[in-house]
């Protein structure tokens, strides 16, 4: 049996511009680097023979010339070959990084265990026949794996297993468009027909562009990324793995996912109407995150309203997450509702006649304005009396 390591997605240099720190954007992308060292342990672990990458090794196709150099490096410490094609994010048109002079000498040099496809041919090796659908272009109209139904298996070798090696998405699956912060669905480009492949002379199909660990058939996996990239994505949600094949021909493979992400990606919807909702916040953040630092990115989904005071203890809770994880992601809102008593703490002041003075003002409005009424005036007073509640507790 051929062991293999199966990893696609890599997307190396991917910019993170929705991070607006700096230093965490950078602390992503070098993230997804270390991730190669990762996948170079659990290849020396498990000892595979082969790594195979089912395309987007970059995240674009005009990469940085120093992000090249330390993927080579990076990939030079596999002491297996590692197969590539291109996908869609670093396809291999003309002018892109794959015909640059700085990646083929580079790539001589520092990582000559790295064999890029390009060609739609069958590739013998000592152990495995491939059968690579490099992506020539960003958006192809074409099946990649068409070329397959041209093969004469007769002058292949027969003891041999023969691998697909492919990036794109399937009938009724896959084109997730992974650039947009939510989801949404690219076009039906890069489709893959796997049904017109014939199933008896191909013992593993590995396959690129799905962001999950999914099963297509009994030999037709995704791996998923290695770092996750997203917080929802859908379909069982698992990302952050590799996969070890166990490939023999005509056994069908045997295959299991190895765990290797770090980062956490996290998502918590609450609606928040008391103190104690608050308190299940908390408990809901300390299960996930813990006292973890820059490791960690949420995506928070709140609604309903606190008193100012609760909301005062919010705010400081939203601060101290933003120093926390390497990103917070917000979705909905909470309102900042006075409590009858917190009112009265505010006009009632002899002592402070301006901050009384406006709150009564304030108070005044809410009355000219209940709950059915006008919302937007409603909200604007219950923010200026949040704000005013702040100044009097800072006096």
């Amino acid at each position: 049996m051929l062991r293999l390591i199966h990893t696609a997605d890599w997307q190396i240099g991917k910019p993170y511009g929705r991070v607006a720190d700096p230093q965490k954007r950078f602390r992503l992308q070098e993230e997804r680097l270390r991730a190669i060292d990762r996948i170079a342990v659990v290849t020396r672990e498990r000892q595979a023979e082969l790594v195979l990458v089912a395309g987007d090794l970059f995240d674009c196709p005009t990469v940085a010339p120093a992000t090249v150099l330390e993927v080579l490096e990076a990939i030079g410490s596999l002491a297996v070959p590692v197969l590539v094609i291109p996908g869609n994010h670093d396809h291999a048109a003309p002018g892109t990084v794959w015909h640059r002079d700085d990646f083929l000498r580079e790539q001589a040099r520092r990582a000559p265990n790295l064999q890029l496809l390009l060609q739609r041919e069958p590739l013998e090796l000592d152990a495995v026949i491939v059968l690579p659908c490099p992506l020539l272009r960003k958006a192809d109209s074409s099946d990649p794996t068409s070329w397959i139904g041209s093969i004469d298996w007769s002058t292949l070798p027969a003891e041999k297993p023969r691998l697909v090696l492919a990036h794109g998405g399937i009938q009724g699956f896959g084109a997730r468009d992974y650039d947009a912060d939510d989801e949404s669905r690219g076009a039906a480009n890069n489709q893959l027909d796997l049904a017109r492949l014939p199933d008896h002379q191909i013992d593993y199909i590995a396959l690129g562009d799905w962001h999950n660990l999914k099963q297509v058939s009994a030999k037709a996996w995704y791996p998923g990324t290695p770092e996750p990239d997203r917080f929802d994505q859908g379909d069982g949600n698992q990302r952050g793995q590799v996969l070890q094949v166990e490939l023999g021909r005509g056994l069908g493979p045997r295959v299991e996912a190895i765990p290797t992400g770090r980062l956490g990606w996290h998502q918590i919807s609450l609606r928040l109407r008391s103190d104690a909702d608050l308190e299940r916040l908390e408990q809901l953040l300390q299960d996930a995150i813990g006292d973890r630092v820059s490791q960690d990115l949420l995506l928070l989904e709140v609604s309903g309203q606190l008193s100012l005071a609760t909301h005062q203890r919010f705010q400081a809770l939203l601060t101290s997450l933003e120093n926390q994880l390497l990103r917070l992601k917000r979705k909905g809102h909470c309102e900042a509702a006075p409590e009858p008593g917190e009112l009265a703490q505010l006009v009632e002041r002899p002592g402070d006649p301006l901050i009384a003075g406006v709150a009564a003002r304030l108070q005044q409005r809410l009355e000219e304005h209940p709950q059915a009424g006008d919302e937007a005036s409603r909200r604007l007073t219950h923010l200026a009396l949040a704000e005013l509640f702040r100044l009097a507790g800072s006096r």
